[in-house]
Formats: structure tokens, C-alpha cells, sequence
């Protein structure tokens, strides 16, 4: 009797892990100085072949730093999906209205995770620093592009299990950090050239009811396609949703496609309106 209902709860487990909901994830990308045509490719799926992630990606904007992503506007923008993956960079954009409605979103429990440039959109505004209360740093500038040596400082946070002590990308633009916001735990850095000092690469914040994930690392198309990388922004994710277990892998149902290919849908840019 008792190998019974062993074996029961066994199966019960295993259907309840293979019919896991994907997490619901919406890619916001965008904006000038990067190559986001193709990044809008590389992340979602490298991401999905390590956490069991459905994508709505929405790419507007063109190279402009001034552009306001439409959707940012419509009132519960972020209904239903489990996270919005920031890789965007509207770095003049200056309406604090516009930018409260995205940081209220957040505020009010939809996580996030913040990819490079994002860290410096919307920094002419004057909610700038409800936007980087939610991102955990406030970074302004950026040191001349070269390789990055990112360093743990945190070895026990499931998020950085995996993580190799000390990691080269194979290109890089460093952010310096102005400020750590008190929410925030850097889990990675690396140190500056021009700087001289070490900067946070590597984070976790919470903003509000949010969960946030954030990392400065991703200039270069090159360095969101290593390994290094995919790993740490996949768990990340999925600490972000708290699908990640403590050992630093998914939990059961949230594992990833491995190499399969996945299935992408895009989202039309909101159109004008008519007049």
C-alpha cells in the first residue's frame, strides 16, 4: 500500500509538472545604438530553451531616442503576462506621465527584467528616478566599448548558481552605477577602466509587490549569445515569476525546449488614431 501511493503521488507530480502554464513573458524592445532586430530573435529563444517561456514581442520605434511605445499608454498595458522583459533604449524621452504608467504597472506586482540600455531609457523625464527605482541602479553613462571581466560577489543566490567565478564577454559596454537603490542586491560586477572602481553588472531588486531582474551585460549581440549569459537572464527570469528552486534550476514544469526551436508571435504597434 505504501509503494502505491508512492507511485500515485509520483504520477501525480510528473502530470501536474507536464502541464505547467508557460510563463507568460512580453519582450518590449526597441529604440537606437543596438541591434534589436536581431536581439529580438536571440533572447526569446535562447531564453526559451532554458525556461518554459511563451513570448509576445513587441518592436516599435525604429532608432529613435524619442519614441513613446504606444502601449505604454493603454491602461493595464501589462494584464496578463507574468513579465515584461525590458531591452529597450528612448533615452530622450521626457513625459513623466508616460513613464509613471509604466513604473505603476510594475509597482503594482507585474515582474520585470531589465536588459542594458533599458537602464538609461527614459532618464530625461521627470519620473527618471521612479524608472530607476524600479531598474535597482541609476546609471547615466558608459565607458569605450571592450571586453567586460564580470566578477560574483554573491555565490548562494539561486539566480548566480551556475555562474562562473570570474567570466570575460566577448564584447562589452560598461554602465557606471551612480547609485544602488536600497531594494537592491548586486549579485555581479566588473570593474572599470576609465572608472576605476567596480560597477554592478548583475542584479535583483524589488519594486513594490515586483520582482525585478536586471543586468547592464548586453551591448552586443555576441555576448547575449554565450552560454554565460543565457543562463544567468533565464534564471534570472525565472526567479523574477518565483519559478526558480533554491538549487538554481526551474521548477518542475518550467524547464526549457533544450535546442528545439520555439514558435514567436509579434505584436503589431498599436496603430494611430484616426482623426
Amino acid at each position: 500500500m505504501q509503494l502505491l501511493i508512492q507511485v500515485i503521488v509520483c504520477l501525480v507530480f510528473a502530470i501536474s509538472a507536464s502541464a505547467a502554464e508557460p510563463i507568460n513573458a512580453l519582450l518590449i524592445t526597441g529604440g537606437c545604438c543596438h541591434d534589436y532586430e536581431r536581439q529580438k530573435e536571440l533572447i526569446p529563444q535562447g531564453l526559451s530553451q532554458r525556461a518554459n517561456i511563451q513570448w509576445t514581442i513587441l518592436h516599435e520605434g525604429g532608432d529613435s531616442r524619442e519614441h513613446e511605445v504606444k502601449l505604454y499608454r493603454t491602461p493595464g498595458w501589462a494584464n496578463g503576462y507574468d513579465v515584461i522583459v525590458h531591452n529597450e533604449c528612448f533615452g530622450a524621452v521626457t513625459d513623466p506621465e508616460f513613464v509613471k504608467a509604466i513604473t505603476t504597472a510594475h509597482f503594482d506586482g507585474v515582474p520585470a527584467v531589465i536588459i542594458h540600455c533599458s537602464l538609461h531609457s527614459y532618464r530625461q523625464s521627470g519620473a527618471a528616478d521612479a524608472w530607476r527605482e524600479l531598474i535597482g541602479v541609476t546609471s547615466r553613462s558608459h565607458e569605450k566599448s571592450r571586453p567586460e571581466c564580470v566578477r560574483r560577489i554573491v555565490d548562494d543566490h539561486p539566480v548566480m548558481i551556475g555562474f562562473p567565478e570570474t567570466w570575460t564577454t566577448p564584447q562589452g559596454e560598461l554602465y557606471k552605477i551612480e547609485k544602488v537603490w536600497p531594494n537592491c542586491q548586486p549579485l555581479a560586477v566588473a570593474a572599470g577602466v576609465d572608472s576605476e572602481g567596480d560597477h554592478p553588472v548583475i542584479w535583483v531588486n524589488t519594486f513594490g509587490k515586483a520582482r525585478v531582474f536586471g543586468t547592464s551585460l548586453g551591448h552586443h549581440n555576441e555576448t547575449i549569445n554565450t552560454p554565460e549569459w543565457l543562463d544567468v537572464v533565464a534564471r534570472g527570469t525565472l526567479w523574477a515569476v518565483n519559478r526558480l528552486g533554491e538549487d538554481g534550476k526551474p521548477l518542475p514544469g518550467y524547464e526549457g525546449t533544450g535546442v528545439k526551436p520555439i514558435s514567436l508571435k509579434t505584436l503589431e504597434p498599436i496603430p494611430e488614431p484616426t482623426k
